[in-house]
Order: structure tokens, then C-alpha cells, then sequence
């Protein structure tokens, strides 16, 4: 079992906060196999490699808001320190701060699951043009035939009715 990768879902382990896709630090440190702290610590000593980009810490409500969304970080709640969150730059940077062979293996994985993630992304974006080209050509259909409708609606009123009824002979 030594030196043999563990298949991990990263993609459940991306979120987004801040229009950001992003890994929330217990998580990494738990695929690092490392301690929250001293993934903070690493972080902390060489913080000019992570600006806001990066990394960034989340707020109270953010923080309820990763709580709530995901069971298994239901150990923040009670935390009195917001956890820092890591987008794709900053998790590419975390493997020259974490410079164990295990850091660049997991860090290889969770690059292809960010690109996964995009890959789905841009997936989904081309889904919704077609969908929307659709409902176009649709609502073109419509609009025709409505007009179309009302055409030969218009064409009955403006024909003359017959009166209908008895003819009353007796007024000549």
C-alpha cells in the first residue's frame, strides 16, 4: 500500500466563494497528510507567494455558508478561526511551500480536477447557448404562427356577416 495514491473525488472538494473556485484548508492539509496548523504556518512564513488570488480567509457568514453546504466540515462550526480557502493558483503554489513528494503528487491531482472542473464549466456555458438558440428558434415559430392566427382572425371580422335569423315580411 506505501507509494500507492488513493483515489480521491477532488472535484467534491472544490467550492466557490467570491467568484472563486476554491479548497478550504482542512481539507488540504487532510489530502497532504499534514496538520491544519502547520499548513497555516507554512502559509504564514512564505505569504508573499500567496496574494488575494491566492488565497484568502473566509468570513463568519462564509464560513456558516461552507458549514451548512458540507457535513464533513461540520468541526469548523465551533472554530473561532475562519478557515483560508486556496484557489488553483494558490493550491499550485502550496506544493513549492509543502515540498513533500506527497504534496506535488496530490497537488498533480488537484490540478486535473480544477481542469476538470472548467472542463464541465465550459461544457455546461455551450449547453446553455444551444438551449438558448433553441428557445430562439422556438419562440420564432411561435411569433409566426400567432401572427398568422391573428391574420386569419382579422380576415373573419372584416368579411360581412350574414344576418342571421327569419325574415320578417310583413315591414315591405
Amino acid at each position: 500500500m506505501a507509494g500507492e495514491l488513493i483515489k480521491v473525488d477532488y472535484q467534491s472538494l472544490i467550492f466557490e466563494f467570491r467568484g472563486y473556485k476554491v479548497m478550504v484548508d482542512t481539507d488540504l492539509a487532510a489530502l497532504y497528510e499534514t496538520e491544519t496548523k502547520a499548513l497555516k504556518q507554512q502559509v504564514k512564513r512564505n505569504i508573499d507567494r500567496f496574494p488575494i488570488d491566492f488565497m484568502f480567509q473566509l468570513t463568519k457568514d462564509e464560513k456558516e455558508q461552507l458549514v451548512t453546504d458540507c457535513d464533513r466540515l461540520e468541526s469548523l462550526k465551533h472554530s473561532s478561526v475562519s478557515p483560508l480557502v486556496f484557489t488553483e493558483q494558490g493550491v499550485a503554489m502550496l506544493s513549492s511551500v509543502l515540498r513533500s513528494k506527497k504534496a506535488i503528487s496530490i497537488n498533480i491531482g488537484i490540478m486535473r480536477a480544477f481542469a476538470s472542473y472548467r472542463a464541465m464549466l465550459i461544457e455546461n456555458k455551450d449547453l446553455q447557448s444551444e438551449i438558448r438558440a433553441l428557445d430562439g428558434k422556438i419562440n420564432k415559430v411561435f411569433k409566426f404562427l400567432l401572427d398568422k392566427i391573428d391574420a386569419l382572425h382579422q380576415k373573419k371580422i372584416e368579411a360581412p356577416l350574414k344576418k342571421i335569423g327569419y325574415k320578417n315580411y310583413d315591414k315591405d
